[in-house]
């Protein structure tokens, strides 16, 4: 096996790796209302998202290609890739796409560490973003796409950023406020149950509609690669053991759980109710699923949160948790820049280590990494058990002197 192939396959490896965290960082995104109005018992909400994303990466490959083509300028005017960064088996472009997974994969787990619902995809977008700007400069980057129509990072990336979570949550707040009006003077006991199963059905449509999107993330930056190593050629189709590979980390990874997310965005944000969490999925779906036919990379983290907020602020009132959503803003606007960096920062030790070298420096930081924010994290373990626990509950009882004091669960709190 040559040292590009070496390079290659761990660059597959981590890419997996990124889809992984990517599923249990997101399974909030479609399941923490069901979950929140006990819609749907834990276990079998995350079972039943794994499973829909599963099915929803295959169902298209436009995400896919934008990712492939929108960030790295790969291609030549006629479409063929840069001699230049598939030469010598695409070593410097490997390198590249490494550091930035590694950028996504550690914002991911620090963001999950602290129960953030930030975005999965920006933090890729970053990565990648800082990654190719340290090896190949701000020219590198795809800003404008042919410059005729916004189809690099711009148009792709970064205007979806801004746009979707505010139509998400417009379209949810609308909803919300209508599904009140007609059910005014109804008792919730007549109401709640038909709320709750249009809820399942929602949740399921948020499943389908996030492995249709995110999961083609992986693919095309696996694509990527392929492309660097000179394995594949084709800018626009992705191979079919990518695309299996993929669904099965995401499904596998969203059937995880991420648990520490989802009590934050069914718990923490406001507090739910089953016409509230319908409206809200209901919103996510339909801006997900657009989204993904017209190929914008958007986050759907930021448009289920956004829906979450938006059907907040349209029940008559409900309380929202501003201090909660303002923790998430900020997320939102560092975790471009701040895995943006730290995929510089992983190119800079790869290029100064040099060679194979290089990336095997750069991916035992990563394994070093993900370690530690593991065993950060069963300090205060959160699971199917207890994510449905008081947000803010009230203080337990003194402990008998030869008793341990019982530790409330608090947002801070957190298992997978």
């Amino acid at each position: 096996m040559t040292q590009a192939s070496v390079v290659l396959a761990l660059v597959v490896v981590t890419a997996l790796a990124f889809d992984f965290t990517n599923g249990f960082h997101d399974t909030a995104n479609a399941m923490a209302t069901t979950i929140a109005t006990k819609a749907l018992k834990p276990k079998t909400a995350v079972a039943l998202s794994g499973i829909l994303n599963l099915v929803g990466a295959f169902l298209s490959v436009q995400v896919a290609l934008t990712v492939t083509n929108a960030v790295v300028k790969i291609q030549n005017s006629n479409g063929t890739p840069k001699e230049s960064l598939v030469s010598d088996g695409g070593s410097a472009l490997l390198l590249i796409i490494l550091a930035g997974l590694v950028g996504g994969i550690v914002w991911n787990l620090l963001t999950w560490l602290l129960g953030l619902p930030s975005s999965s995809s920006h933090a890729l977008f970053g990565g990648l973003i800082g990654a190719t700007i340290a090896g190949l400069g701000w020219a590198g980057v795809n800003w404008n796409g042919d410059g005729s129509k916004l189809d690099g990072v711009v148009g792709k990336v970064l205007l979806p950023a801004v746009l979707s979570p505010v139509i998400a949550g417009v379209v949810a707040l609308v909803g919300t406020w209508i599904i009140h009006r007609i059910t005014a003077g109804l008792a919730a006991r007549h109401t709640d149950q038909g709320f709750k199963w249009g809820q399942i059905g929602s949740a399921s449509l948020v499943s389908l509609a996030h492995g249709t999107n995110d999961a083609q993330k992986t693919m095309g930056v696996i694509t990527l690669a392929l492309i660097a190593s000179g394995d594949w050629t084709d800018t626009k189709n992705i191979p079919f053991w990518v695309k299996v590979a993929c669904a099965l980390a995401i499904a596998l990874g969203t059937y995880l759980g991420g648990w520490r997310i989802i009590r934050t965005l069914g718990k923490g944000l406001v507090d739910i109710a089953p016409a509230q969490g319908m409206a809200a999925q209901s919103s996510s779906a339909a801006v997900i699923l657009a989204s993904s036919h017209l190929g914008f990379a958007l986050s759907t983290t930021h448009v289920a949160t956004g829906s979450v907020l938006g059907s907040g602020l349209g029940r008559p009132g409900a309380q929202v948790r501003w201090r909660v959503a303002g923790r998430m803003i900020t997320a939102w606007l560092i975790t471009l820049p701040a895995a943006g960096l730290v995929g510089a920062a992983m190119w800079g030790v790869g290029h100064l280590v040099g060679g194979l070298a290089g990336a095997l420096v750069v991916f035992a930081v990563l394994v070093a990494a993900s370690l530690a924010v593991w065993f950060r994290s069963r300090r205060t373990p959160i699971g199917s058990h207890n994510v449905n626990d008081d947000w803010e509950p009230v203080a337990p009882p003194a402990a008998p002197a030869d008793e341990p004091a019982r530790v409330p669960v608090t947002a801070a709190h957190g298992g997978v």
